[in-house]
């Protein structure tokens, strides 16, 4: 069994896949305690797995829909079972975690988004994905040099602090922009 928060269907707002269609599985409970987290994670559905599939696939089986492991924390809970499952309409599984638990070996696309104050035990991701805040812009070096990845986003915290986050870039451009565009867009 799983704990569910929700399952929607929405466009993937930051980050690499910015613009994705994406079914969205986000997970209640997490480890840490982040003020910008816009979850609810202290409630949720205790689902199956196979009922965790027939929601996701309710909106689309279309191979190109990504379906994204979010949360609260999601490597609390996700495991390959539930992922290969996932994956055999050949969907593409990401998940977006903070990096401070391994993760099952089957998922496609792995964003690790560190937090200070964590431990992150992840050394290899798709793309880390960093919300610009007081307490991170001085980890910014470490999480680059500890964390390989074929991609480096620095995010706006809650879209405050953008004028920040662009200078910030264009000092150091081996970072790139991520905006939270599903909150411009106001959408889910």
């Amino acid at each position: 069994m799983y704990r569910i928060n929700e399952i929607f269907f929405s466009l993937q707002g930051e980050g690499f896949n910015t613009g994705r269609a994406a079914v969205f599985v986000r997970f209640a409970g997490c480890n840490l305690r982040c003020p910008f987290c816009d979850t609810d994670f202290a409630h949720g559905e205790q689902m199956t797995a196979e009922q965790i599939a027939q929601r996701v696939f309710a909106y689309s089986t279309h191979p190109d829909i990504l379906i994204v492991l979010t949360g609260g924390e999601p490597s609390l809970q996700a495991d390959d079972a539930l992922i290969r499952l996932l994956q055999s309409h050949h969907q593409t599984v990401a998940i977006e975690t903070n990096g401070t638990h391994p993760l099952p070996a089957s998922i496609n696309w792995v964003t690790v988004s560190p937090k200070a104050g964590s431990t992150v035990v992840l050394t290899h991701a798709d793309e880390v994905k960093v919300v610009l805040t007081p307490d991170t812009q001085n980890l910014l070096d470490t999480w680059r040099q500890t964390i390989q990845a074929q991609h480096y986003y620095l995010q706006p915290c809650s879209c405050a602090n953008t004028d920040e986050v662009v200078a910030y870039i264009l000092k150091h451009p081996e970072w790139r922009l991520s905006l939270q565009t599903h909150k411009y867009l106001h959408i889910q």
